[in-house]
């Protein structure tokens, strides 16, 4: 039976943690999406082991990191990484540049749901996208849900809908990029208590040596990695490990379903020797894809998370989740008519290079991985290179991804703040102390005034566009500048100083092309 046509803003196709986050920035900026997801629960598939990255503090700028941290087991700057088969040594850098919130997906998706609720939003569970055709003015899509086929009427489909995306495929978005011969397998198995060494957790392996728990190891078949579950998941099961492997077989199935005799063997073929488990919680493989849509905005259609990008190396969930913190508020301008012109079109420009920083990152990890000659001459090389303090930071923040600086200002010199991250600056005001997190949790733009005289702020008042205004004088000392004007997802619009000639130079443009029209 075909039911009434219903209609909506915008359509967010995917309920995982990028639609989730995307629903909850529009809820935030005023606007109800409607989110259809075809499973009629989330899944208990154990897929993501926790974010890392600037996703980790900007999840604070929303006041979401404290109710995650509940129950996880390490959240905070982390003083070793991996860089392919390289240990990067963060401590030696006194703060370390990258972020970690151990925290098994599952648990990322049940925040985000609670989040998306609070906000007043829900998503359609059992109802799954079918098709859809793009209009001039709207967006018509034929849905199938638990009481029949019916029709959506939208001003935006957002396709949050993972690396098979259909809307993707449906809008006709290329999807360039590499498959390599690259395979992983990962199982969540029992290993015997005897292989594991008291009082550091290594794993003995006969004939293969400890390995060093979360540590990869480079080994003549591959690379290998052995982490307890229960450093991830503070309920897990004693006993239960994560083993993946990493091996070029480009004679896999991918549609044959991995078994536990089939991961032992890739570990017998990386390690040369062999590595007893049983009772397996979860099997998987993946293939190495590293690809990246060629548009994340297609008329009235948008791709975010995997479904826009592929990174090949572990990754895409934080990425996802930064695309839904840059689209939201942008999209729900433009819906509300609030946006100044080009606002939506650069949700395309700043997260796909965004993505291409991602995919170098990703890559160079696996040239760093190769076998032969020319790779261990590489690995020898950049290991000397990351001896030092700024390629070693330098590498730390493009892991991180606070090393993606956005053009705001169509490649104009601008302060050093501008394009990136907001700092978290610990401030004096009249209500009180406060920090940049707290302020911006609303997700509304922000000019954070620190001019003795007020001057920015009243420049601000003389504007057309209205901005909230925060005087203050910062706690963080030195302050690294004069004034700051926040936008909506913590980017920095514009920066001043400090001691600025004039501390609202460039201000009025910024606003204008920053900022949305009051409602």
């Amino acid at each position: 039976m075909e039911l009434e046509t219903d209609t909506a803003p915008v359509v967010i196709s995917g309920a995982g943690p990028t639609g989730l986050m995307l629903a909850s920035e529009l809820c935030l900026a005023g606007v109800t999406p409607i989110v259809l997801e075809r499973l009629p629960q989330a899944s208990a598939i154990p897929k993501g082991n926790g974010l890392y990255g600037q996703i980790v503090p900007v999840l604070d700028y929303r006041g979401l990191l404290e109710p995650m941290r509940a129950g996880t087991t390490y959240s905070g700057p982390v003083p070793r990484w991996a860089f392919g088969p390289l240990q990067l040594d963060l401590a030696r850098l006194g703060t370390s540049p990258l972020h970690v919130l151990a925290m098994p997906q599952r648990k990322v998706e049940e925040r985000l749901a609670e989040r998306l609720a609070t906000l007043g939003g829900t998503v359609r569970r059992e109802h799954q996208l079918r098709s859809f055709s793009q209009h001039d003015d709207h967006v018509l899509l034929e849905v199938n849900g638990p009481d029949g086929d019916y029709q959506l009427r939208a001003s935006y489909l957002a396709g949050c809908d993972g690396a098979r995306s259909a809307v993707r495929k449906q809008a006709g978005i290329e999807f360039p990029g590499v498959t390599s011969a690259d395979i992983s397998r990962i199982g969540r198995v029992r290993l015997p208590a005897t292989m594991i060494v008291a009082g550091t957790g290594e794993v003995e392996v006969p004939g293969a040596g400890r390995l060093q728990p979360g540590a990869m190891k480079m080994a003549a078949g591959g690379r290998i990695s052995i982490m307890p579950l229960a450093a991830l998941d503070s309920g897990a099961e004693p006993g239960i490990y994560i083993v993946a492997t990493f091996e070029e077989d480009p004679d896999v199935d991918p549609d044959t379903p991995m078994t536990t005799g089939e991961l032992a063997a890739s570990v017998q073929r990386v390690l040369g020797a062999e590595l007893p488990m049983t009772d397996p919680q979860w099997l998987t493989r993946t293939i190495g894809n590293s690809r990246i849509a060629q548009a994340f905005l297609a008329g009235r259609i948008l791709l975010a998370g995997d479904a826009a990008h592929l990174a090949g190396a572990g990754g895409s969930l934080n990425a996802g989740l930064m695309d839904a913190i840059n689209l939201g508020w942008k999209l729900a301008a433009r819906v509300q008519g609030r946006a100044p012109g080009g606002l939506l079109d650069s949700y395309h420009a700043e997260r796909h290079a965004a993505a291409r920083r991602t995919q170098l990152v990703t890559r160079a990890q696996r040239a760093l991985g190769a076998s032969g000659e020319y790779a261990d001459a590489l690995r020898e090389l950049v290991g000397e290179l990351l001896t030092y303090s700024e390629p070693l930071r330098h590498v730390g923040e493009l892991i991180e991804g606070s090393a993606v600086r956005y053009d705001v200002a169509d490649g104009k010199p601008q302060h050093a703040l501008a394009g990136l991250l907001a700092p978290d600056l610990a401030l004096a005001t009249a209500d009180g102390p406060t920090r940049v997190a707290e302020l911006v949790r609303a997700g509304r733009p922000l000019l954070v005034d620190l001019t003795p005289d007020g001057r920015a702020g009243a420049a601000a008042a003389a504007l057309s566009v209205r901005v909230p205004v925060i005087e203050a004088s910062s706690v963080t000392a030195p302050a690294p500048a004069d004034a700051i004007l926040i936008r909506p997802d913590a980017i920095v619009a514009w920066a001043s100083g400090p001691a600025a000639a004039d501390p609202a130079a460039g201000l009025a443009e910024a606003v204008s092309r920053w900022c949305p029209q009051a409602d």
